[in-house]
């Protein structure tokens, strides 16, 4: 058997040298579909890899907990990247933290409410200022470092503020903002601190730590009724504590809000950053896309495979004379187009790479290298010469071999 394969090898092989011109022309249009799709694999795999790296980043004890909006998957995500406030509905409140903080697996609870609103800093006025209103084991949770002064403490008086470095850069003249103030809700804020500027902005907490102003939750819920709290980051004990602490939180809180479990449970082994969940939608519709052209170079291979057969009929009659079977003959024409477009699928895997690798020159980022795309690669280049070499085989290997030897092309 394996004597039998290997001559239809060579034999496929040889007949494909024979016509290198049309094996290229057939092959290229299986290479142009493999690009493609090699193409958005490496990019989308190289951004979900800088997300999931920046998120999970010496995160494997930490837990989010999160609203859920009862969305389906697609629209939940967009509407955590188009919305400021993406949880408007909200239901976790400032006693969910306190019951999480109680649970013996858990050694750090911050929660976070954003808001965009007006501050007044002296006679002038921003409109958009990004307020973040947090606890002081949000920087510990966050790993967040200061540039100048000190984050919130409760040791302090509540009308405090931390600065991110852009904002204290582009709104209060500087780092060395320290004791300056400002309004925001008619309540007076002094600045304590102001934080070091991020290498990387992506962050599983879904805000721009750089552009926001931090300020206690605590003090913040005196003067805002309906706070809504958009996450609830949690650090366990440990890693091991991580499932633990999960099914611990999920049970707590759904006791305390009567079985509402309109909430949601993230852990660092999952995606914990909406673009990640969107790229991967993104990415998926791409190929799909990309596959059309995979159908084209298909077609592309049968309508030459089919030439093929016609220009050997003669040659199918001879083989047939001297003994070979309907299933030689057949296996014979379908490695030529296996053969052909695993060629396209090399070319097509090179060609998406050194594309990927000429992006990444003026992208930040880094084409993912992986074995899935090669397994997926190779998986579309085979199936595409099985399903579309098939046809032509079959027609080859029921021609009639009387007729067949008084074919003359």
């Amino acid at each position: 058997m394996a004597l039998l394969l290997n001559t239809h090898f060579h034999l496929a092989v040889d007949s494909l040298h024979r016509n290198r011109g049309r094996t290229f022309l057939s092959a290229l249009g299986i290479a142009i579909g493999v690009a493609s799709i090699v193409l958005i694999l490496s990019l989308t795999g190289g951004i979900n890899h800088l997300i999931s790296a920046s998120s999970n980043k010496n995160n494997a004890d930490l837990i989010l907990v999160r609203p859920s909006t009862g969305k389906n998957i697609a629209d939940n995500i967009i509407s955590e990247l188009t919305s400021n406030n993406q949880f408007t509905k909200s239901n976790l409140t400032l006693e969910d933290v306190n019951t999480i903080n109680d649970i013996p697996e858990v050694s750090t609870v911050a929660p976070i409410a954003t808001s965009v609103s007006a501050i007044k800093i002296g006679d002038r006025t921003v409109q958009s200022a990004n307020i973040v209103a947090t606890s002081p084991a949000f920087a510990d949770i966050a790993s967040l470092h200061l540039k100048n002064g000190q984050f919130l403490d409760s040791g302090l008086r509540k009308n405090i503020a931390v600065l991110g470095y852009s904002v204290a850069m582009q709104q209060f003249g500087g780092t060395e903002a320290i004791t300056k103030t400002f309004t925001y809700n008619d309540k007076h804020f002094m600045v304590v601190g102001v934080l070091d500027e991020l290498s990387d902005p992506i962050n599983y907490n879904g805000i721009n730590i750089d552009e926001s102003i931090i300020i206690d939750i605590n003090y913040a819920s005196t003067f805002e009724s309906s706070i809504q709290i958009q996450q609830i980051n949690v650090r366990t004990t440990t890693t091991d504590a991580v499932s633990k602490a999960t099914e611990a939180i999920k049970q707590k809180l759904t006791e305390t809000k009567n079985g509402d479990e309109s909430f949601s449970i993230i852990t660092s082994a999952e995606d914990m950053h909406p673009a990640g969940s969107l790229l991967s939608i993104v990415s998926g519709m791409l190929t799909l896309v990309a596959s059309i052209s995979l159908i084209v170079g298909g077609v592309g291979i049968m309508n030459i495979m089919l030439v093929s057969v016609s220009e050997r009929t003669r040659e199918i009659g001879i083989r047939k004379s001297v003994g070979a079977s309907s299933g030689n003959i057949l296996l014979q024409f379908l490695f030529e187009s296996i053969i052909l477009s695993l060629i396209g699928g090399i070319l097509g895997f090179t060609l998406g790479y050194i594309g990927a690798f000429v992006l990444s020159l003026i992208t930040p980022f880094a084409p993912y290298i992986s074995w899935q795309i090669l397994a997926i690669t190779g998986t579309v280049s085979l199936s595409v010469g099985i399903l579309f070499g098939i046809y032509p085989a079959i027609k080859a290997a029921t021609k009639d071999p009387i007729v067949s030897l008084k074919y003359y092309h």
